[in-house]
């Protein structure tokens, strides 16, 4: 009879996957949470069942063979599946008295969050939010790879094969020092902006990118010798005299209620926004329920903030 060699475990995959991702044995068990000789173990069982050299391994390092390559893609839909099959029981089992992971970024999520997930909690007592804060792109990453469930994000720049809902538009206000000679005008004309140095965060902020077009279109100056690594230090640096910065309307009332020697004020008739969106996978089992989620964003968010941002309830 001929031998059958065994199927690989999924927790064989996963090792593989981890070792592919990091190219590093050490580190790959260190995120594992697993020992190096129990990970090369079972990956040496994994390549002895399949037949196959996964890995190339040498002095200068580790690095996936051709046909470890060709493996990789599918051990990751494999994963992803088993994943997606875990959440639809979870789903199926607890309903919305589960945990999901929300990723939103650093622009916002202190600044927003607070008002919302408080009644939200009354509204879904079981529900809770793991919360990770990072830069846009890194979230879409994120929600494709299951890292989290659903992201909140600039509508703008979220890929088309995501589901989205949109929440809100928040203004971005002109903050100028006290001392600046615009800081009298609660509206600036925008020709005033014309060689005018701006502040902005590093360029991994889609919120770079926007005050980049901004000041591209007005003829002002971006700062990008002393950028901001958040939005107080951008604040600080403005109370310094060292440029205007265009800092978000939630930032602003969250954070600004007593001004450290800064003027806030806005550029006549050319508002400036930014619309936010949730956002999750189109497999996601819990699809239905996050659009109810959304519709529930919505109204707290008028409820609670709409003399800071505009919300439109279809």
């Amino acid at each position: 009879m001929p031998i059958i060699a065994p199927q690989p475990s999924l927790k064989q995959l996963k090792y593989f996957v981890a070792v592919a991702q990091n190219l590093n044995f050490r580190r790959a068990s260190h995120i594992l949470h697993i020992s190096q000789p129990t990970l090369t173990n079972q990956i040496m069982k994994l390549e002895e069942g399949l037949g196959l050299t996964l890995f190339e391994r040498s002095r200068n390092g580790t690095m996936l063979s051709p046909e470890g390559r060709e493996l990789l893609k599918h051990a990751e839909h494999l994963l992803q599946t088993m994943t997606e099959f875990q959440n639809v029981a979870r789903e199926l089992s607890q309903g919305p008295k589960t945990t999901f992971k929300l990723g939103i970024p650093p622009t916002l999520g202190p600044y927003l969050l607070p008002f919302v997930l408080p009644q939200l909690h009354q509204l879904y007592d079981k529900l809770k939010f793991y919360v990770r804060e990072s830069a846009p792109s890194e979230l879409y990453t994120g929600l494709y790879k299951g890292d989290y469930d659903l992201i909140i994000s600039p509508f703008s720049s979220l890929p088309d094969d995501f589901v989205t809902e949109p929440l809100f538009t928040e203004p971005l206000k002109l903050v100028l020092s006290s001392e600046h000679p615009m800081s009298k005008d609660l509206l600036i004309e925008p020709r005033h902006l014309k060689g005018q140095t701006i502040l902005t965060l590093e360029d991994k902020h889609h919120f770079h990118h926007q005050v980049l077009d901004i000041c591209n279109e007005l003829g002002a100056v971006l700062q990008q010798d002393y950028e901001g690594t958040s939005l107080d230090t951008l604040r600080q640096m403005v109370v310094m005299g060292m440029g205007a910065a265009f800092l978000p309307g939630l930032y602003v009332h969250s954070e600004m209620h007593v001004p450290e020697s800064l003027h806030v004020c806005e550029i006549k008739d050319k508002p400036i926004l930014r619309q936010h969106a949730l956002a999750w996978r189109n497999t996601s089992p819990s699809r239905v329920f996050f659009r109810e989620l959304a519709d529930r964003f919505r109204r707290i968010i008028k409820a609670r903030l709409s003399h800071v941002v505009e919300v439109h309830i279809p």
